[in-house]
């Protein structure tokens, strides 16, 4: 109570935050109930009951069935992605002994991080053309051009790649601030008993940079059925809806251009539900891994 009085100030500063989630996403909560209903419009929410129909339906088909997969597979690959190069970056960076040089190569690989998936599917859709740059820079070698957004089987690891691409600045500043930490003497002492640049690395970087990188992959692992609506709307088509197509996608098909509301909520609902399942287990597992408590 004492250490409240002290921070009553703080406390009033999160007010108006709290009143604005409890606005816009618990009473919005309520709205479920649809998943739940033959939802019509014109009855609102006093639609007829149905209860599990809807969830019954969604698992009957092998449409949704797919899009779990898709968004399983393509979202594990950018969170394995979205640790390891950022990693392996920051360490390179981290070797540049001029600190200019360094500065640049920061600012040049953290400016996609800035910018919208409506402006970078503008970019892509350009450079991975059939005459864009990186088929031209294949046809130089005489390689056949790829279908980067039409072939089905590319098209997954098309949008893996260039979410890394776009989002592993943000990931080397993490590590790069991480890397700062660490101990010169360590380094010094390693030099003294003969340890060369890599032992270094791999006996003294890495190890202190674990902590940091489980931290980062426990967090991340509640974003698992998040595999990245944006970018997949702006780049996908119908041609590689069954590779490309994840659960953000099809809900939307479904529940905003069918016109299927109480469908789309309870697919919204079940991904819900296993998504907060998968944020306790990171906090858990961050807790345990990393000595990270959120409470």
């Amino acid at each position: 109570m004492k250490k409240l009085k002290r921070q009553w100030q703080y406390h009033l500063m999160l007010l108006p935050g709290v009143i604005l989630i409890f606005i816009f996403a618990y009473i919005p909560l309520y709205g479920v109930i649809i998943a739940f209903e033959d939802y019509n419009p014109a009855l609102g929410f006093a639609s007829p009951w149905v209860g599990m129909k809807h969830f019954q339906y969604i698992f009957s088909q092998p449409a949704f069935l797919r899009t779990i997969w898709n968004t399983f597979f393509i979202a594990v690959m950018k969170l394995i992605g979205g640790i390891v190069v950022p990693v392996i970056f920051a360490l390179l960076l981290n070797e540049l002994v001029s600190n200019r040089l360094k500065r640049i190569f920061q600012t040049l690989i953290y400016i996609p991080n800035f910018l919208s998936w409506v402006i970078m599917a503008g970019v892509l859709m350009d450079i991975l053309a059939n005459n864009g740059i990186i088929n031209q820079f294949l046809g130089f070698f005489g390689m056949d051009a790829v279908n980067f957004l039409g072939n089905a089987s590319v098209f997954p690891w098309t949008m893996i790649v260039t979410d890394i691409w776009k989002g592993f600045g943000f990931g080397t500043v993490v590590y790069l601030a991480a890397l700062t930490s660490i101990d010169p003497g360590l380094y010094e002492s390693a030099i003294l008993d003969g340890a060369t640049r890599w032992q270094q690395i791999r006996y003294i970087t890495l190890p202190l940079l674990m902590p940091t990188i489980i931290l980062m992959l426990v967090l991340a692992l509640g974003n698992v059925l998040n595999a990245g609506f944006d970018q997949i709307f702006n780049l996908y088509s119908p041609i590689v809806y069954q590779t490309g197509d994840i659960i953000d996608t099809y809900v939307y098909r479904l529940g905003i251009q069918q016109a299927q509301y109480s469908v789309g909520a309870a697919i919204g609902l079940f991904k819900s539900a296993v998504s907060a399942v998968l944020v306790l287990t990171s906090y858990i597992l961050a807790d345990k891994c990393a000595g990270y408590k959120i409470f």
